[in-house]
Order: structure tokens, then sequence, then C-alpha cells
């Protein structure tokens, strides 16, 4: 199936995929409740693969450049694995709420990361930029009341697993992003890492001391709904960013972690405080501006 929109109507796909974007995290959590952690994480992936080939076909690998095919899918592979399995693995549904939002510190980490790889220009204001970023992730994990370092270190120590996870998914997908512009020549494996990711997943659940896979009509519609969501949301993002206004979709893209705190709240019906609500702005506040600090300036090996 091939995707040629016109201007318009990539655009209107871009910011398809950036709602779509936004489920992924109460999704994730939805199904890795009712299949496991492991299992549920390796189920999305199998379907969204097969979502992904029926949308984008199944990539040529030979026209692909070698760095991008090897590096590129380590790097989204470890991503996926990441984010599904720190959602999956959270203590309950709140905290898989606030860990969506740590896993969301990767767009001012790309900037840096930009700068570091790619030697992207920036203003002074990526700086605090960064800071309002990691301060916003701080007030988020700090629970009620607001920033507090002894909190923060309290809620991270009584889970570590799942917050080095989305900490680790944060950074991988912020060097992803980098090494794809850097690397990819236009092309787009998405597909395959999709199916690396899948079999990834499933050996580690062969080796796992998870339960054998039950199927529900609720549990089978929600996990068709999340591969679907996911998938769906890459291929149209590919379309847009080719075809469509780019500039309103990066600015949009910004906004993921608001849509996708929303979404999950309702979704798994858990009530959010005002107090993690200031920590989403702040955080989405700290990635619009360090996006700012780098508009209209090209990098120095670009």
């Amino acid at each position: 199936m091939q995707l040629n929109p016109g201007r318009n109507a990539a655009t209107s796909l871009g910011l398809l995929a950036i709602l779509l974007w936004g489920t992924v995290v109460g999704l994730i959590r939805g199904v890795s409740e009712s299949f496991g952690p492991i299992g549920g994480a390796a189920l999305i992936y199998t379907v969204g693969s097969i979502f992904l080939v029926l949308l984008l076909g199944f990539p040529k690998l030979r026209t692909f450049p070698r760095s991008y095919l090897i590096v590129g899918s380590m790097l989204f592979v470890a991503y996926e694995i990441c984010l599904s399995l720190s959602l999956g693995f959270a203590a309950d549904r709140g905290q898989a709420i606030e860990l969506g939002i740590v896993n969301y510190l990767w767009p001012c980490l790309t900037v840096v990361f930009a700068m570091l790889i790619n030697g992207q220009r920036a203003s002074i204001w990526v700086a605090p930029g960064i800071l309002l970023s990691v301060c916003g992730i701080v007030w988020v994990v700090g629970g009620a009341g607001g920033l507090s370092y002894e909190r923060t270190v309290a809620n991270v120590s009584s889970n570590p697993l799942s917050y080095g996870l989305a900490f680790s998914g944060a950074i991988i997908w912020a060097v992803y992003c980098n090494v794809t512009k850097r690397f990819a020549d236009g092309k787009n494996g998405v597909a395959l890492f999709f199916v690396l990711t899948a079999a990834v997943l499933w050996i580690k659940y062969a080796i796992s001391a998870e339960p054998a896979l039950a199927f529900t009509a609720p549990a089978t519609i929600e996990l068709c709904v999340a591969g679907g969501a996911m998938a769906s949301g890459y291929a149209f993002w590919n379309v847009g960013i080719l075809r469509g206004n780019l500039t309103l979709l990066a600015t949009a893209s910004y906004f993921t972690p608001v849509f996708s705190t929303f979404f999950a709240a309702l979704w798994l019906a858990t009530p959010l405080t005002l107090s993690f609500w200031q920590g989403v702005a702040m955080v989405t506040a700290g990635s619009l501006l360090c996006w700012a600090a780098t508009r209209g300036r090209p990098a120095r090996n670009g």
C-alpha cells in the first residue's frame, strides 16, 4: 500500500500520527496488564509489524545504507524494549503515566546530541530549555507537592528498573534520531525494526517466567488497537515529514506529552494531581524552548 497524499493531506496524517503516539502509554500499560509486561509487549510489536508491512510494505534492504541498518536497528529495538517494559513493570497505573513523562525527556536530549553528533548550532536559550525539562521530570516524579529531591529519589528507588528503562529509552531515542538524520539517506526501516523488536521480545518471553498468554475479547481488541496505533503513527509520521508542513508538525509534536498524559489518565481511569500537570507543562515548555533555540541555525557539518 502506497501513501502519496498532497501537502495538506500529508500534514493531516502527520498530526494524526502525533495523536496516535499520544495513546501509546495508556495502551501499552493496558495490554501489559492483560498479557504480562514481556508477553504483552511482544504481542504489540507483532501486531504492529503486520500493520506496518501492510501500510508501507517490507523495505528493500539492499538499498539501505549498512550503517543505518546496523546501528539504527540496534537503537530502535533497544528504545522500544525500554519503553514497553518500563510501562509494563510499573508498580501501578499512576506510575506508568509518570514513566511516560520521563520518556519525554528525549526531545531536549535530541537537541543536546544534535549539538554533539551533528554539529547543530543553538542559541543560549537551549540551556534554560534543558533545565526546565529536567525540573519538570523531577516535579512529576516527586509526586504531590512539586519539586523535591528527597521524594524524587524515594520514588525512583521504589522501582529502579522501570525508571532506569524509561530514562535509558529517552537517551537511546535521542541518539537514534540523530543517527537516522545522519546515516539513513532518506530511507525508512521502521517495518524491519518492528519485526526485530518483536523477535527479541519473543525470545525474552520464551526464557522468562511469565505465564502462558490468556486471550479474552476485550484484551484482544485493546491489543489490536495498541499495535495499530503504534504502527500507524510511525507510518503516517513518515508521510507527514516527507510531504507535509514540517514546521507545523515539529511544533505540534512537542505537545505529545500533554496528549499522552490526558489520554492515559482517561484510558487507565487514573486521576492526576495539579502538581503532575504542572510538571507536564514544564517538560513541554522546556522541549519547545530547546527546539526554538535551534531554529534557523544550520549544523556546522550539515
